[in-house]
């Protein structure tokens, strides 16, 4: 294709067009900010079908937040194993744990209801293996905030629609690179955005070998049409 580079969607026609696919399918996330920040730490590095296994036996395993705050580590990554990294990630829940208590008197994020978006996520990424992408998933799953996590579907997917340039020279998304992504999106349509990207990148948009000649973006994707 010769001539002028097609032009990148706006957001708000991307996000008509996977609305009407996907539904703002929410990915079995958690209304419980807590609980939602044990069920993105149990994703890590960790397939969609493994992850939530792994959450509901850690949940089987401590049904309730008093019997994981007296759970020693060793303890809490037994139900893990199944998921991977299950050493790294209990050593993380406890020392999130032993930190809300010592913070809030017990085992809860309830007070971050209370605070601002900054407040909220500076808070969450002080926690032991919470970055920029869990904070924001839990203030956007759980605290009803109009954030843009931006895991590797939303990644991959901002890239092609040329709304972003990678800042690092292997490509990958660093946290300024967050912050770009999520400034070129309008608050009202970060939550339906994230959610359907999420879609998007495991249906279509793949890694290796994206299935483009399905993808209900095709017709406005740069990456599609400067193939035509």
């Amino acid at each position: 294709m010769t001539g002028t580079p097609p032009r990148s969607p706006t957001p708000r026609v991307v996000a008509r067009l996977l609305r009407a696919r996907y539904a703002d399918h929410a990915h079995f996330n958690r209304k419980n900010p807590l609980e939602e920040l044990l069920f993105i730490l149990c994703s890590t590095k960790t397939q969609e079908s493994s992850y939530r296994e792994t959450f509901y036996a850690l949940k089987d395993e401590f049904p309730t937040f008093a019997k994981l705050a007296e759970a020693p580590a060793e303890y809490i990554a037994k139900p893990l194993v199944r998921g991977g990294l299950h050493r790294q990630k209990s050593a993380a829940i406890r020392e999130i744990c032993d930190r809300l208590i010592r913070r809030f008197g017990r085992l809860t994020l309830a007070p971050l209801h209370r605070m601002s978006d900054a407040e909220c996520e500076a808070f969450l990424m002080s926690l032991p293996g919470v970055g920029k992408k869990v904070a924001r998933c839990v203030m956007m799953y759980s605290l009803g905030r109009e954030v843009f996590p931006v895991d590797t579907h939303c990644w991959r997917i901002a890239l092609r629609l040329g709304w972003v340039r990678p800042t690092q020279k292997d490509g990958h998304c660093a946290p300024r690179d967050m912050d770009r992504v999520q400034k070129k999106i309008p608050p009202g349509l970060r939550h339906s955005l994230h959610v359907n990207f999420v879609s998007l990148g495991r249906e279509f948009c793949t890694a290796g070998a994206p299935g483009c000649g399905e993808c209900p973006l095709s017709a406005i994707c740069p990456k599609v049409l400067v193939l035509r």
